[in-house]
């Protein structure tokens, strides 16, 4: 069973993410929680996932995040925002945060991109993390460096790099291209070693910042 706890001020959304999500066979939804609440109910329930508001009156995000980064075994965090452009996104995704999910997400996603999340995937759409390089002029510039480093990957590392970015775990990239669990390892290892990166979701955002996605799909609507 995945282990899920729900942190959003409202509960309204709590309630509802917990009925969507308790639905699924192999989820089950240990405990919500307010921001205020939410290290408390992490400590003492050891989650697999924690779905954190970003935006909370009491306690913002953020902070959940940061304290949550530093416990033991920390569990994966994805923040849940209202809308794709959020101005606080690109900071909580630089501080950790393993991806981020929209609250009006289809009930019928909810599930897998929670199963993503535990597998160890990405969960940040092309479109969503366009939106977020779009609301902060400054942060292109500040990852050109980085967006160069992607140019000097091979061919098969900026293969998994798209893979990464798609919100593939490890395993699932190895069945996608015939790679063994390790072999895949071994190039996510060295991905974020050339690119000075610390996290798979940082990684997926320079591949985004890059353009490889893009240039991935113009490829396959070519065919």
């Amino acid at each position: 069973m995945i282990r899920v706890v729900v942190v959003d001020d409202e509960a309204l959304v709590r309630s509802g993410f917990e009925l969507i999500l308790s639905a699924a066979d192999d989820i089950e939804v240990v405990a919500t929680a307010t921001g205020g609440e939410a290290v408390d109910a992490v400590l003492r329930e050891r989650p697999d996932v924690v779905l954190l508001d970003i935006r909370m009156p009491d306690v913002d995000g953020l902070t959940v995040l940061r304290k949550l980064r530093s416990v033991p075994d920390a569990p994966v965090v994805a923040m849940l925002t209202t809308f794709d452009a959020d101005e606080y996104i690109l900071t909580a995704l630089r501080s950790g945060a393993a991806g981020f999910l929209l609250k009006d997400t289809a009930p019928d996603q909810l599930a897998q991109l929670v199963r993503t999340l535990a597998a160890g995937g990405v969960v940040m759409s092309p479109k969503a993390s366009r939106a977020v390089w779009q609301s902060h002029p400054g942060a292109a510039a500040d990852d050109d460096e980085g967006a160069t480093r992607v140019g000097r990957l091979t061919e098969r590392e900026r293969e998994v790099l798209v893979l990464i970015a798609d919100g593939l775990s490890n395993a699932d990239i190895g069945t996608r291209i015939h790679l063994s669990a390790g072999t895949v390892k071994d190039h996510v290892s060295a991905i974020l070693t050339k690119l000075r990166v610390s996290s798979r979701v940082q990684a997926a955002l320079l591949a985004q910042r890059a353009g490889l996605l893009d240039e991935r799909n113009r490829a396959e609507s070519g065919r």
